[in-house]
């Protein structure tokens, strides 16, 4: 190693450690103080992202009498917390704007005014459209259990219930288990008929 080299002159680094300035902290906002401001305070509701430079006395106090609601009535308080708990951006409640901002309309029959198709599966009458179902899929198995249509009605489905439990009983089939299967299938297809008021 060539310590006499000219890339050495270039590279040494100084001695003499040099002490980092110190940033300037700005005196007190509140008046005649004189200590420094070293707590940030919001200057108000209209001010957003404005701020008061107080010492840690008169910042305790300020955030003791602070109100961001002061000026408003109850109906302005009211409704900045209800927009509050959605970050103070619009929204629309489910189905009332589809993907292309087109608001669906409803006529008095029960159809869509669907433009631009839309709502093609929504248009028609609300239940029992061709090619809609008219229930969920948890009414449609269970009435598919009971080997009933989708339009029984509660007399048919209460017979319907009867009529498969006589039949799957274990009582009823001298203690043979192997029906037990279908017959707890009946019990809980009847249940979910039950909890969904049609039966």
């Amino acid at each position: 190693m060539d310590l006499t080299s000219p890339l050495f002159d270039r590279i040494r680094a100084s001695r003499k450690k040099t002490e980092e300035p110190r940033a300037r902290v700005p005196p007190c906002d509140h008046p005649g103080c004189t200590l420094p401001g070293e707590h940030r305070a919001p200057k108000g509701r209209l001010m957003e992202g404005q701020y008061w430079r107080f010492c840690l006395e008169h910042v305790r106090e300020y955030n003791r009498s602070y109100n961001y609601f002061s000026g408003m009535n109850e109906q302005d308080v009211t409704r900045h917390l209800q927009q509050d708990q959605v970050g103070h951006r619009p929204t629309w409640r489910m189905g009332v704007d589809g993907v292309a901002g087109v608001r669906a309309r409803v006529s008095v029959d029960g159809r869509v005014d669907d433009p631009f198709n839309l709502f093609r599966a929504a248009a028609g009458p609300r239940h029992g459209a061709a090619g809609r179902p008219r229930h969920g899929i948890a009414v449609r198995k269970a009435l598919e259990a009971m080997d009933l249509r989708e339009d029984a009605d509660r007399e048919t489905i209460r017979a319907r219930y009867k009529q498969l439990v006589r039949r799957f009983h274990p009582d009823a089939n001298g203690g043979d288990r192997s029906f037990e299967g279908r017959f707890q299938e009946i019990i809980q297809a009847y249940g979910v008929l039950r909890q969904h008021g049609m039966c």
